[in-house]
């Protein structure tokens, strides 16, 4: 059983305040990619077991895939009890491109359809939250504003034709940190998010590279900063139309309009030895 876990990045992001429960509201832009992770799944003996190829990804029940397999079992009484998820990992690690979320999301959509559709899409989603608040956007991916912890989801039109340049500088971010970061500081600029859901409805491409903005940056101690800063500045250098850092980063993408531009961008932070991916975006799924 093998399902593809699309990346995700956030076009835009910013921090509401908080909720009742002391979690963060956010409200932003999420959109959904074709380039992302294989995940392949084999039902067996004893627990579930994960398997990367990468020593500082659990391979036990504590992954997010193998839980998502578990809650699967629990909710409808279907689908393996154990086995082996084997993860081809494409997406970047701790980049906020959604790697571990999309897996998850990937092994539940795998399983619903493997074992009859027990869920509608929506259904699967609302179940997924308790994975994390970013799965029930991996389920159907495409383009949507995010609110709520990120849970509540509102599709928008799919953006077509744009190619993605996907990087990550050598650092990690705490989201922790960060969200703690964000409550002492006093955020005076904030993304124009109703100015781009009417962007991307209306296709026009400019108006959303012009609002692409992230909070957190402003939350990134001076080192990572300037790092953030010249990625970005090196993207745009390249043709992108825009760039921003995506999630609670340490992840930098930039949008392009075609793919000659894309592939130059790669060409050059390759030879600055920087991990990068190619991408383009992918439709949403439908019920």
């Amino acid at each position: 059983m093998r399902e593809t876990a699309g990346a995700k990045v956030n076009l835009c992001l910013e921090v509401t305040g908080k909720l009742p429960d002391g979690y963060h509201g956010v409200r932003g832009i999420m959109q959904s990619l074709e380039f992302g992770d294989t995940v392949e799944l084999e039902p067996g003996d004893g627990p579930w077991q994960v398997r990367s190829g990468l020593s500082y990804i659990p391979g036990d029940g504590d992954n997010l895939a193998a839980r998502a397999a578990v809650l699967f079992r629990r909710l409808t009484g279907l689908g393996p009890e154990g086995g082996v998820i084997t993860l081809q990992k494409r997406i970047p690690v701790c980049g906020g491109f959604g790697g571990g979320s999309s897996d998850a999301a990937a092994v539940l959509r795998l399983l619903n359809r493997e074992y009859g559709f027990p869920f509608s899409w929506s259904e699967l989603e609302e179940a997924s939250l308790e994975l994390g608040a970013d799965v029930p956007f991996c389920i159907r991916g495409g383009t949507a504003l995010a609110e709520g912890k990120g849970e509540r989801l509102t599709p928008l039109p799919d953006l077509s034709g744009i190619h993605v340049v996907l990087c990550r500088p050598d650092f990690l971010c705490s989201t922790q940190e960060l969200f703690r970061a964000i409550d002492r500081l006093k955020i005076r600029l904030k993304p124009d998010v109703s100015g781009m859901v009417k962007a991307v409805e209306e296709q026009d491409l400019q108006g959303v590279t012009r609002r692409m903005f992230n909070v957190f940056e402003s939350a990134l101690n001076r080192s990572q900063a300037e790092q953030v800063r010249d990625l970005k500045g090196l993207l745009l250098d390249e043709g992108a139309l825009g760039a921003v850092m995506t999630g609670t980063g340490s992840g930098v993408f930039g949008l392009f309009a075609d793919p000659a531009s894309a592939e130059a961008a790669v060409a050059r932070l390759r030879s600055l030895r920087i991990m990068t991916a190619h991408t383009v975006t992918t439709p949403r799924l439908e019920n």
